[in-house]
């Protein structure tokens, strides 16, 4: 009996230890929205690339849907190594990197083409993000994931024009995204995407503010009767990988996961807008789905206006460089 307790105590420790004890090459991810959603999918062109251009050497473990960490805490659990890697809303980092919210000040972006100058690899304002994220916080950016445009959720009425906002509890999903239901007159309620289906549901909130692809992974046409295509800011993520981790790989691994990340993100990319116009599509048989005309959407853009310059004065040089660098790649 006694050495029957004592295998079992070893057992249970060795399915404890962490996966990295057992595989140095083994990186774990962790992930807030499930496998089939266009970022998990994206993860998994990453992993098939990775491992067999590795020949295996590299291992790549997804745990979807929040499984490790809430999207709040990732940014902490990647840079001090607690897990490997992982995909995180960049306006998570905005506490130790003010300026990666400007990417999510409504309406500095005014076409598809915009978005994708302002964002790409080689663009001042990425050079500019990623290095801050890395020194700030021990996190190595791989690639941006496009998760689409903003739109606005309404359950017992549509949201039409600004002032449907005005008195309303919002969700929200960042800072910027706080300040500018403020500014609409409403109260904003920061929450992480994995709760939002309870509080639909429960009213704990009255108005939502997401991407129209998380709509379909999420179910969200359940609870909430109105869809509004304001497409007023870019959402982005990031996929990072600890820095140290990434520092103790061979130059040959390095240059694979660099190769392969280049070439997700820009596949992501020219997907995210056809997808996200076939989910507005499906969203038609499911909800009342509001296109704003252009004098509405003038209308948005005019009662938002401020928040540019809220950020500027917030984040000094440094805000009015990355404005900059936006405005200069339209």
């Amino acid at each position: 009996m006694k050495r029957w307790i004592l295998g079992a105590v070893a057992a249970t420790a060795l399915m404890a230890a962490p996966v990295q004890s057992f595989a140095e090459t083994t990186i774990r991810v962790t992930l807030q929205l499930p496998e089939k959603h266009s970022l998990g999918q994206n993860w998994l062109a990453f992993k098939k690339i990775v491992e067999e251009k590795s020949g295996g050497d590299l291992q790549i473990q997804l745990f979807p849907s929040a499984q490790l960490f809430k999207d709040k805490e990732v940014p902490g659990a990647v840079g001090s190594g607690a897990v490997e890697a992982g995909s995180v809303f960049i306006g998570r980092f905005a506490g130790s990197v003010p300026t990666v919210d400007v990417v999510s000040i409504p309406f500095i972006f005014d076409s598809e083409a915009h978005v994708r100058a302002a964002v790409a690899p080689d663009s001042a304002m990425r050079k500019e993000l990623d290095t801050a994220i890395l020194k700030e916080t021990n996190n190595k950016v791989l690639w941006w994931q496009a998760y689409g445009l903003n739109v606005y959720l309404g359950k017992d009425a549509p949201i039409v024009e600004p002032g449907d906002i005005k008195g309303k509890k919002v969700r929200t999903y960042g800072k910027i995204q706080g300040w500018t239901v403020e500014a609409l007159g409403g109260a904003p309620t920061l929450m992480s995407g994995s709760k939002q289906f309870l509080a639909y549901q429960q009213g704990a909130v009255d108005v939502g503010m997401t991407g129209v692809s998380g709509v379909k992974s999420r179910k969200l046409y359940e609870v909430m009767d109105h869809l509004t295509l304001t497409f007023d800011s870019a959402i982005e993520f990031v996929a990072i990988m600890n820095k140290d981790v990434y520092e103790g790989l061979s130059d040959a691994n390095k240059k694979i996961i660099e190769d392969a990340a280049r070439e997700v993100e820009q596949n992501l990319r020219d997907q995210i807008f056809s997808q996200q116009a076939q989910a507005v599509e499906e969203a038609r048989g499911q909800m009342n789905v509001i296109e704003l005309t252009a004098e509405q959407r003038a209308a948005w853009a005019k009662a938002t206006a401020s928040i540019v310059d809220r950020f500027v004065k917030e984040t000094g040089d440094a805000g009015a460089s990355a404005v900059k660098a936006v405005k200069a790649a339209m």
